[in-house]
């Protein structure tokens, strides 16, 4: 049996038992009124918000690889501002964690990948000679501190982000959950 075919027999056995009962949460808007931005990493997809002592319904969680903010226009801080201005959230959490694998990332050898892949020299060479900078795109980051630092600079100083929005940066464990604060949102409030 396929992957795809055994989530979707699974789902028959999940509403038929009525397991979805105990993820129903209120109503669409996080009760602890924050929303999250962390990494797509499996070992933080419930622990990121377990550890904080969320539970379903608490937040709302942005996700993409390594938690990096990427573009200050981008599909990342579209969601965060949609999370402020329309679904409730007054506080932003970004969470970074140790043993990332968007830390010392080898863009050489995701390009090479992608040619074993099946995707063509020509049009990686295209996508270079058309102004992208691969490497530069596909680079994560060298230090999980420095790059929560920079994604909360760059949500804090963000036009469209309510000046009494607090901004935290916190960097996890993956191992054990313990949490460290990198950023105190509330000592940045603007007035």
């Amino acid at each position: 049996m396929r992957l795809l075919d055994s989530m979707l027999e699974y789902n028959e056995y999940f509403v038929r038992f009525e397991e979805y009962q105990k993820y129903k949460t209120e109503d669409k808007y996080p009760a602890k009124r924050v929303v999250m931005f962390t990494c797509m990493d499996t070992r933080l997809v419930e622990l990121a918000t377990k550890s904080l002592n969320l539970s379903s319904g608490d937040v709302k969680v942005v996700k993409n690889a390594g938690a990096i903010l990427t573009h200050p226009f981008g599909s990342i801080m579209r969601s965060l501002i949609i999370a402020v201005y329309m679904l409730k959230a007054d506080e932003i959490i970004v969470m970074g964690h140790h043993d990332c694998g968007m830390q010392n990332i080898d863009t050489n050898l995701i390009m090479e990948k992608m040619q074993n892949r099946g995707v063509g020299k020509e049009t990686l060479d295209i996508l270079q000679y058309s102004g992208l900078d691969l490497s530069s795109w596909l680079h994560g980051f060298d230090d999980v501190n420095e790059s929560v630092a920079h994604d909360v600079d760059m949500i804090t100083k963000h036009p469209l982000i309510p000046k009494d929005v607090p901004v935290h940066g916190l960097v996890i464990n993956p191992e054990n959950g313990k949490v460290d604060l990198v950023v105190n949102g509330y000592n940045n409030l603007r007035n």
